[in-house]
C-alpha cells in the first residue's frame, strides 16, 4: 500500500518497474548548465514520493570530490564496439551526496578527465566513443542493479544511444526487450554530431545510417536515434515543444518532432523549493518572505557591497547570471549603449565565449560603479544574486525551460526574458515579470525600461513581488504529468511484445 502522496506505475510484465535515469550530467558530481539540476531534481522528487529509481552517471574526475564510499556492482565487464573491446566497472554509491540512489559507470579512458565534454573550449574529439559506451555500459549494468523490470528515463544527445543499443544488442533478450524509454531534451540544440565514419566505430550497423534513424545530411546525429528508437519523448516547456517542431525551433530535426506525433510532448522542469527559500537560505545576509519583504533590502546593500558597487537602495540592480554564450542573448546586451545608459546597475555572473567576457570587462572598466562581473561560477554567489538584485535579465536567443525565472519569482525579483520557450510558459507578463518579443537590443531595451519605470512606484512593485512569490514551481505541480508520460511509454513498450 503506497503512503498517501506517494507515486506508482503501472507493471512493466507482473511488477512495477524501477525508473533509471540516465545522464551525462547530475547534480552535485557533474554540471555545467541546467540538466545537471532537472536531472536530478525530477529524480529525488520522484524517489521521495516513493517509487523504485537509481541514476547512472560517468566517473568523471570532477565527481569524485562529491563521493564517499563505492562498493563495486560485480566484476568489470567488456563491451565490443566493431573490432573495438572497451572494460566498464560499475559502482554504487553508498551515501550519495544527491540523497538519491547513484551508479557511477567507471572508465577511466573516457571519464578521468580535467573537462567533463572538453578542454579550453574545444571538445574532446572521441566524445562519440566516450558516450555511446557510457549508454551501452549502463545498459549492461541494469542486471546489476535490479532483477526486476525497468524503465529507462535518457537525458539529452549523450543518453540518446542507449534505445538505440537496447533495440540492436539486446534485441533478442526478453528482460531487456520489454524496457520502455523515454528520452528528454533538454536542449535540442545540443544533438551529438559526428561524421559518417564513427558509425563502425559505434558497433552500430550501417543499416541504422538512413534518414529515418541516424543520419541527418550527411552526419550521425545521435539524438535523433534515440528519438527515432524512444516509446516516448519529453522536452522541459509546452512552448519550447512546439517550436521544436517548426523549422525555425526544430535545429534540423522539426520532421522527427513531428513524425512523433503525440509521443513527443512538453513538460516544464521544477525548482528545489527547499535550496531555493529566502525564507531559509543559508548564503544570504537576511531572510525575508513573501508577507514581510523588509529582509530584501538588506540582501541588496550585500549584494552591491559584494561586487564594489555604490550601495543606493533606489538604483535598480540588474541581475544576469549562467553561461555567457551565444543562445543566452548576450549579443544583444553587452553592445546595448542605451541600456546602460539607464538608472541601473548591473552584475554578470559566470563565464564563456571569449568575445562576451571582454565586452563585459570592458564595459566595467568604463562604468565602474554600475556594472560589475564575476566569471567564477559559484553557488553561493548565484543565491546572492537571486536575493538582492531588483531583476533578473534573461534575453535568450532560445531557452527550452529556464530554472533561472523560476528561482527569481520565488524570491520576488522579477524576470526580464524574451518570449520564448520556457519563459513565456512561467512568466506572467506584467502581472510577474516582464516579457519582450524581438531578439534585438530595441526588444530587450524596452523590457528592461518597462520593469526599471516600474520598480519607481513602490506599491505596484511590492504587488508585482509578492504575485511572483505565490507562484508554484515545484516537482508537484508536473508529477502526475511525468507518471502519465510513464504509464504511456509502458503501454507502448508492451505492444512490441
Amino acid at each position: 500500500m503506497n503512503e498517501p502522496g506517494s507515486l506508482s506505475l503501472p507493471p512493466v510484465g507482473n511488477a512495477p518497474p524501477m525508473v533509471i535515469h540516465l545522464s551525462a550530467e547530475y547534480y552535485p558530481y557533474a554540471r555545467t548548465g541546467g540538466l545537471a539540476e532537472a536531472a536530478w531534481g525530477m529524480h529525488r522528487f520522484q524517489h521521495r514520493r516513493g517509487l523504485a529509481t537509481t541514476a547512472i552517471v560517468p566517473l568523471y574526475r570532477v565527481a569524485r570530490q562529491h563521493i564517499g564510499e563505492l562498493v563495486p556492482l560485480g566484476d568489470p565487464y567488456t563491451l565490443h564496439f566493431g573490432g573495438r573491446t572497451e572494460t566498464f566497472q560499475a559502482w554504487r554509491d553508498t551515501e550519495p551526496a544527491s540523497e538519491t540512489p547513484t551508479v557511477f559507470i567507471q572508465h577511466d579512458g573516457f571519464f578521468d578527465r580535467a573537462g567533463i565534454y572538453g578542454e579550453r573550449g574545444a571538445d574532446y574529439p572521441d566524445n562519440h566513443r566516450r558516450f555511446s559506451g557510457f549508454a551501452a555500459a549502463a545498459l549492461a549494468a541494469l542486471p546489476r542493479i535490479t532483477q526486476g523490470p525497468v524503465l529507462l528515463h535518457a537525458h539529452d544527445w549523450h543518453a540518446a544511444l542507449a534505445p538505440v543499443y537496447l533495440r540492436e544488442w539486446w534485441g533478442d533478450d526478453p528482460w531487456y526487450q520489454q524496457i520502455p524509454v523515454v528520452l528528454s531534451v533538454h536542449n535540442g540544440g545540443y544533438q551529438g554530431h559526428f561524421g559518417v565514419d564513427v558509425m563502425p566505430d559505434l558497433g552500430l550497423p550501417w543499416s541504422l545510417f538512413t534518414p529515418d534513424k541516424l543520419e541527418w545530411y550527411g552526419k550521425t546525429n545521435f539524438l535523433k536515434g534515440g528519438l527515432t528508437h524512444a516509446d516516448m519523448a519529453t522536452t522541459v516547456s509546452p512552448t519550447h515543444s512546439r517550436e521544436l517542431r517548426t523549422p525555425d525551433g526544430g535545429f534540423g530535426l522539426q520532421a522527427v518532432y513531428q513524425w512523433m506525433g503525440d509521443r513527443f510532448t512538453g513538460v516544464l522542469n521544477g525548482i528545489d523549493l527547499e535550496a531555493w527559500n529566502p525564507r531559509t537560505d543559508a548564503y544570504t545576509v537576511a531572510h525575508y518572505s513573501r508577507a514581510e519583504l523588509g529582509g530584501k533590502a538588506a540582501c541588496k546593500a550585500d549584494m552591491q557591497r559584494r561586487f564594489g558597487l555604490p550601495e543606493d537602495p533606489e538604483v535598480t540592480l540588474i541581475a544576469l547570471a549562467g553561461r555567457m554564450v551565444q543562445q543566452k542573448g548576450l549579443e544583444i546586451v553587452v553592445d546595448n549603449e542605451a541600456l546602460f545608459h539607464s538608472r541601473a546597475q548591473f552584475v554578470f555572473l559566470g563565464s564563456g565565449e571569449r568575445r562576451f567576457e571582454d565586452s563585459m570587462s570592458a564595459l566595467r572598466s568604463a562604468m565602474p560603479t554600475r556594472v560589475a562581473m564575476e566569471t567564477t561560477f559559484s553557488d553561493e554567489l548565484e543565491h546572492v544574486l537571486m536575493a538582492g538584485a531588483d531583476l533578473f535579465l534573461m534575453p535568450s536567443q532560445y531557452e527550452p525551460c529556464g530554472l533561472t525565472q523560476m528561482r527569481a519569482q520565488h524570491y520576488g525579483t522579477i524576470p526580464v526574458a524574451r518570449r520564448v520557450g520556457g519563459l513565456a510558459d512561467t512568466i506572467d507578463d506584467g502581472h510577474t515579470g516582464f516579457l519582450f518579443d524581438a531578439f534585438d537590443e530595441r526588444g530587450v531595451l524596452g523590457g528592461v525600461w518597462r520593469a526599471v519605470t516600474e520598480h519607481r512606484g513602490r506599491d505596484a512593485w511590492i504587488e508585482m513581488q509578492r504575485a511572483a512569490m505565490t507562484r508554484d514551481f515545484g516537482w508537484d505541480r508536473v508529477a502526475e504529468t511525468y507518471m502519465s508520460i510513464y504509464a504511456r511509454a509502458i503501454a507502448i513498450a508492451g505492444g512490441r511484445q
